[in-house]
């Protein structure tokens, strides 16, 4: 009778745990994890825009809520401009080390670009019901950009704006005229990222045909008074660092007084004390914001049982308890992409610091400025390639 009960009971927990796991499946959109038998995978994941601040800790979440999907989670983090070779290589060679990647629309336009992403939309629509109408408005046209080929993960509204030390910089610049004056007249105390791995230096060139009157911010080959404009600037630059964060420790340190910023850059290197928390931001006078996004894409190559399993992870990293993990230590201000994830859902931390740190004129610049997106992925790698040989070519550290 013993045997016959502990059989009984070892029966019912089988059932119960198959029928657990087939609702994960259903809810994840991914039976066919479960359908094939198929053991834990080993995920790679590699970050090219400093997204792991905001989405390391749900992914990790993620991995430990479903061992039966993933054993382990590796995380590194690499330029963005050095991807798309590395990936080359491997696929040349049919290799698959890398299976996801979150990326600013740096990489993503050179992974389009080159042909080196896995399409997910609509081959993997399901994985993704009502993507586009679960955005905020203005993440939504971000999501636009990813061309099929990524998933919007983080949203910020960017720039470009002026971040500078108040005791240095006393009539701050608010027009292109006068930040190029003020350069001038005070020589190698500006400085800016190479845009091909900076979020602020895109930003900020993507910016200039709506501030200098263009006659299409969406062209960069036609931008004559932009390109002019960076030329005349680049006189007054002692060098471009390689990304934002070299910017940031030199702003900080006193060896420069003044960059171009976005929201995030703004909040998190002074929370994180790499800037002093005294120091300021201004817009331009007329602005366009370029809003900036985070997207997860996965390269080619990857094994169909992993490429499941990525995709069941993105699915996750777009519910409101992982976006809510994006608000962070202001690093992509504010972070969610999706609706309805406000500060108070954030980890107290976040709450804390972002409501100490945080800057109250956001608001009303958010309001009082248009909006539009980044460049598209053709458009981006032009503007990329033109101000690498017309204007950082002899100065890039």
């Amino acid at each position: 009778m013993k045997r016959s009960t502990a059989q009984l009971q070892q029966r019912r927990h089988l059932l119960a745990s198959l029928a657990a796991a087939t609702a994960v499946a259903v809810t994840l959109g991914a039976p066919a994890v479960f359908a094939q038998g198929k053991g834990p995978v080993a995920i790679n994941v590699v970050d090219v825009a400093g997204n792991l601040a905001l989405t390391q800790d749900a992914i990790q979440n993620f991995a430990n809520k479903h061992p039966n999907l993933i054993s382990k989670v590796t995380f590194t983090k690499a330029p963005a401009p050095e991807l798309p070779g590395k990936l080359k290589a491997m696929q040349g060679a049919n290799r698959s080390d890398i299976d996801l990647v979150l990326t600013g629309t740096d990489f993503l336009a050179a992974g389009i670009e080159q042909g080196l992403l896995v399409k997910i939309l609509p081959d993997h629509q399901a994985k993704f019901p009502n993507l586009m109408q679960n955005y905020q408005p203005a993440a939504a046209k971000m999501q636009e950009l990813a061309g099929d080929y990524g998933i919007e993960v983080a949203f910020m509204p960017a720039g470009p704006l002026l971040e500078y030390n108040p005791d240095k910089v006393k009539q701050v610049p608010t027009t292109p005229q006068a930040l190029l004056a003020w350069c001038k007249a005070n020589p190698n105390r500006f400085i800016y990222a190479r845009p091909a791995n900076s979020g602020p230096g895109r930003t900020f060139v993507m910016g200039l045909p709506y501030l200098l009157g263009d006659k299409d911010p969406k062209n960069p080959g036609s931008w004559d008074k932009t390109w002019a404009y960076l030329k005349d600037l680049n006189s007054c630059i002692e060098y471009y660092p390689s990304g934002t964060g070299a910017v940031m420790k030199e702003l900080g340190e006193g060896s420069r007084d003044m960059t171009v910023t976005m929201t995030g850059w703004d909040l998190n290197p002074r929370i994180l004390g790499i800037v002093p928390k005294s120091y300021k931001v201004a817009p331009f006078q007329h602005m366009t914001w370029v809003n900036d996004a985070h997207y997860m894409v996965i390269p080619k190559g990857v094994p169909a049982d992993r490429v499941n399993v990525v995709l069941d992870l993105m699915a996750y990293m777009l519910t409101p308890e992982a976006q809510a993990l994006t608000y962070d230590k202001g690093y992509f201000y504010p972070g969610p992409a999706v609706k309805n994830v406000p500060l108070s859902m954030a980890p107290k931390e976040s709450q804390e610091l972002i409501k100490e740190y945080g800057r109250p004129e956001y608001a009303k610049w958010l309001e009082e400025f248009p909006h539009t997106q980044s460049l598209d992925a053709k458009a981006q790698v032009e503007m990329f390639r033109i101000w690498d040989q017309q204007v950082g070519a002899q100065k890039t550290k």
